[in-house]
């Protein structure tokens, strides 16, 4: 029994110690192999490895990939007419190198990340206090993204120290005035609005005055021409009928008198609160008596 468990204990021991031998490396990464300390092996390729077993080696890994930087520090920078911006940025970069990047910046990304955030904000600080705000938000922003990624590869490619990256782009997503001068500009802007929102207004209000002066003159001049053209139309329609009727009552003068005399009769018992006082001799009731009359009239 004892013997069976010696093997057993044996096996596993075996099989600890060889698993401690083997690692796997990704595509996406780097195998860096320790030995006390010191990098023995960088793995570029992806599959199956052997190293010693811990504590005389030890392996451990580091991103390929390209990585991406954006700027962490919203401090504003200076321009060169002494405005202060806030600038939006990022990096695209990968480590190349992994010896270099280990003994000079750090053992993992993060380590590449802070050192690299210093150098581009130094790189943009120094170009932006050469250009204008027009520069920044004009074409002439690709020129100062290339010449920030100039200088930022000449600090991590030193012959000095190098960092084992490389720099692939560096780009600027937003360039905007502090908080305080964002505040004024729009309120200048707002107020020029407003400015010319009320010009706008007044011009409106005085051609709308101009176009309802104009509209009212014509209306009077057609309401005059209307009542001119009535007028006429009447009097033409009026002398026609008083030739009528002169043609009508010519040819039977009697006739006419007795119409005259109804028309008359007509007009002056309009209501019954009508009053008359008359001459008994009056021609005014002819019509109403008969041939033989006397002449006296009724009173109404």
């Amino acid at each position: 029994m004892n013997r069976i468990g010696f093997i057993v204990s044996s096996v596993l021991v075996a099989l600890a110690l060889l698993s401690s031998t083997l690692f796997v490396v990704d595509q996406r990464q780097f195998g860096v192999v320790y030995a006390l300390g010191q990098i023995k092996e960088v793995i570029t390729e992806p599959g199956l490895n052997f190293k010693l077993p811990p504590p005389f080696q030890n392996v451990s890994y580091i991103d390929k990939r390209l990585l991406t930087l954006s700027s962490l520090d919203p401090e504003p920078m200076l321009t060169a007419e002494k405005q202060r911006v806030v600038i939006d940025w990022y990096v695209r970069w990968r480590i190349t190198n992994p010896s270099e990047y280990i003994r000079n910046v750090g053992l993992d990304e993060n380590a590449g990340a802070v050192q690299l955030n210093r150098v581009v904000r130094n790189a943009f600080q120094e170009n932006i206090n050469k250009r204008t705000v027009r520069d920044l938000i004009s074409t002439r922003r690709d020129a100062l993204m290339a010449d920030v990624q100039r200088e930022v590869l000449a600090v991590v490619k030193g012959a000095n120290k190098p960092w084992g990256v490389d720099i692939v782009d560096v780009r600027i997503t937003r360039v905007d005035y502090v908080e305080a001068i964002t505040e004024s500009v729009y309120r200048r802007m707002e107020a020029e609005r407003k400015r010319v929102a009320n010009e706008l207004r007044s011009t409106g209000f005085a051609e709308g005055e101009k176009i309802r002066a104009d509209a009212d003159r014509q209306r009077e001049v057609i309401v005059a021409n209307a009542y001119r053209d009535a007028q006429k139309i009447k009097g033409e329609g009026d002398g026609r009928a008083a030739g009528i009727y002169a043609e009508a009552f010519g040819r039977d003068p009697q006739f006419a008198q007795f119409y005259r005399s109804l028309d008359a009769y007509k007009q002056s018992f309009n209501k019954k609160s009508d009053v008359l006082v008359l001459d008994p001799s009056s021609e005014f009731f002819r019509a109403m008596q008969g041939s033989g009359s006397t002449g006296n009239a009724p009173r109404r």
